[in-house]
C-alpha cells in the first residue's frame, strides 16, 4: 500500500510573513462570514416581516369591503360605494392592489380589476380565510406579474320575514408581488450599505487592535537588538505576562552563555598561569648546564605535569549543564560510585535513603560529579559509615526541590573551617593526599544549578562527623 505523499504547500509569495497580516487576514475572513450570516439572517427576517405586514394589510382590506357590501334579496352582490374604497388604489385600474366578491353565481372585481388578467376565484368556507402567493397572472400591458392574494369566506344568513336566502360567498384582495420586492429590495440596498460601512469600521479597528496586540512583540524584538549590539545586558522585565516566560527564558540562556564564557575565559587564565612554572623551570634548565639526562629526567616530569593541567583545564573549560533537561534518576549514579569507592576504602560502608520520585534537572555528568567529590570526601574522612540520603523536599505551593545530603562518622568539619575548605587549592588537612579541588568543584557545580550548599554536623548519633547538604530549586 502506498503512502499518500506529502501535503501541498502554497506558495511563499502568498504566504503572510507577518503575524499581524496572518491575524488580520483570519479576522478578516471572520468578520466578513459573520457579516454575511447576519446580512443573511436579517434579509431573511424583514421579507418574512414584510409578508406578515402585507397579510395583515389585505385583511384589513376584506374586513372594510365585507362591512361595506350587501346582498340583495335575490342573492346579488351589491358592491361598496368607490369613495368607500378601503384603498384608493381599488378604484385606479391596473394598479397593482384588486379586490373581488364571489358568490356561487355572481362576481363583482373592483374598478382596479379591469384590465389585467387575475387568476378565477376560488371559494373558501365561511368563517375561514386563505393567503397564498405569489401567484402568476397578467397585467394590462401584456407583461407576467406576480402577486399575492388574501380570502376570507362569509356566510350571510337569510330573512325568514323577507324571505331571503342564505348566502355564502368569499371577498378577496390582491396585492402585486412588486411592492412587496420593491420595499425587500430597499432594505437589502440599506442592509448592504450599513453592514459594509460597519465592516469597514470594524477592519479599521481590527487593523488598529491587532497593531497595538502584538506591540509587545516588537518591543522584545528591540531588546533582543539591542542586546545583540551591545546596548543593553539582558531583556528588560515588562513585557506581558505570556511574554515574560520567553523573556527570562532568553535572559537564562544569555546569563549561562555569559557563564560559560567567563568560566572558559577563568579556565584559559589558570592554565596561562599553571603552565608558566613548568615553562619557566625548563628554560631555566636549557641555559644552565646541566648533565643531559638530568634535562631529560626534568622534562619528562614537567612535559607530564602540563599535559596533566591542560586535560583538566580543558574539561573544566567544557563544563556546563543544559538549560533544560529531562529529570535523571539518582540511584543508578551513585551505586557506581559507592562500589567504586568501597573497593577503594573496604573498611568504609555507605548506606542510601534515596527517595525513588527524586529526580536530578540536569546533565547526567554534572550529577556524578557531584556525587562523587561529595562521596570521595566523605569517604576518606570516614571511619566506617557514610549514609548518603536524597529526598523531594517542599518549598511552598508547587514548589519541590531536591536535596541531596552525605554524612560520615569522621571527625567532622569546624564551622570557623567550613569557608576555607570550599575554596579552589585549600585542603582540611596538610597530611591527606589530594589538591583541594573537589568540594570547590561541588560549591560550583551547586552555584551553576542555583542551588545551595550547606556544611554542618551530622545530627544521626550513631554518625555524628561531616554533613553536606545540597538542595537544588524546581528543576
Amino acid at each position: 500500500m502506498d503512502l499518500p505523499g506529502p501535503l501541498p504547500q502554497l506558495p511563499q509569495r502568498i504566504k503572510p510573513r507577518s503575524i499581524w497580516a496572518r491575524q488580520l487576514v483570519a479576522a478578516s475572513l471572520s468578520l466578513f462570514a459573520f457579516l454575511m450570516l447576519a446580512g443573511i439572517t436579517l434579509d431573511h427576517t424583514f421579507r418574512v416581516t414584510a409578508e406578515s405586514d402585507m397579510q395583515r394589510k389585505l385583511a384589513s382590506f376584506a374586513d372594510a369591503l365585507t362591512s361595506q357590501s350587501e346582498i340583495s334579496r335575490s342573492g346579488s352582490i351589491l358592491p361598496p360605494l368607490e369613495e368607500r374604497m378601503p384603498s384608493p388604489d381599488l378604484n385606479q385600474p391596473g394598479s397593482g392592489q384588486y379586490a373581488r366578491i364571489a358568490t356561487e353565481d355572481s362576481l363583482w372585481v373592483s374598478p382596479s380589476s379591469s384590465g389585467p388578467i387575475l387568476p378565477a376565484p376560488e371559494l373558501v368556507d365561511p368563517g375561514t380565510n386563505a393567503f397564498r402567493g405569489p401567484v402568476d397572472y397578467e397585467q394590462i400591458d401584456g407583461t407576467q406579474q406576480r402577486l399575492y392574494i388574501y380570502s376570507v369566506g362569509v356566510m350571510r344568513p337569510g330573512n325568514a320575514f323577507e324571505q331571503t336566502p342564505d348566502v355564502r360567498y368569499t371577498v378577496q384582495v390582491m396585492e402585486d408581488s412588486k411592492f412587496l420586492t420593491e420595499r425587500v429590495q430597499l432594505f437589502r440596498r440599506t442592509l448592504i450599505r450599513a453592514l459594509g460601512l460597519a465592516g469597514l469600521v470594524l477592519l479599521i479597528l481590527q487593523a488598529m487592535i491587532l497593531r497595538w496586540s502584538i506591540m509587545p512583540l516588537g518591543k522584545l524584538v528591540t531588546d533582543l537588538k539591542r542586546v545583540e549590539s551591545g546596548e543593553s545586558s539582558k531583556l528588560s522585565d515588562s513585557h506581558p505576562t505570556e511574554l515574560q516566560p520567553l523573556a527570562n527564558a532568553i535572559n537564562s540562556f544569555i546569563d549561562t552563555e555569559r557563564q560559560n564564557i567567563e568560566r572558559q575565559r577563568t579556565a584559559m587564565d589558570n592554565l596561562s598561569h599553571s603552565l608558566k612554572t613548568p615553562i619557566a623551570v625548563l628554560r631555566t634548565m636549557l641555559d644552565s648546564e646541566v648533565p643531559a639526562d638530568d634535562l631529560r629526567s626534568e622534562l619528562a616530569t614537567q612535559l607530564t605535569r602540563m599535559n596533566d593541567q591542560i586535560s583538566y583545564r580543558l574539561t573544566r573549560a567544557s563544563a556546563g549543564h543544559k538549560l533544560f533537561a529531562a529529570g535523571i534518576e539518582i540511584e543508578p549514579s551513585a551505586n557506581d560510585i559507592v562500589n567504586s569507592l568501597e573497593k577503594l576504602h573496604p573498611k568504609v560502608v555507605a548506606g542510601f535513603e534515596i527517595d525513588p520520585s527524586a529526580r536530578f534537572f540536569g546533565e547526567i555528568g554534572d550529577l556524578q560529579e557531584l556525587l562523587g567529590n561529595l562521596l570521595e570526601n566523605a569517604f576518606k574522612w570516614s571511619r566506617s559509615s557514610v549514609l548518603l540520603t536524597v529526598a523531594r523536599e517542599s518549598r511552598g505551593k508547587g514548589n519541590t526541590g531536591l536535596l541531596i545530603q552525605v554524612e560520615d562518622n569522621g571527625p567532622g568539619i569546624e564551622p570557623s573551617q567550613v569557608e576555607s575548605v570550599l575554596q579552589r587549592g585549600v585542603r582540611g588537612d596538610q597530611r591527606v593526599k589530594g589538591h583541594g579541588i573537589g568540594l570547590a568543584i561541588v560549591q560550583e557545580l551547586v552555584d551553576s544549578y542555583g542551588g545551595t550548599l550547606t556544611v554542618t554536623r551530622s545530627e544521626d548519633p550513631e554518625l555524628g562527623g561531616a554533613c553536606f547538604s545540597v538542595r537544588f530549586p524546581k528543576g
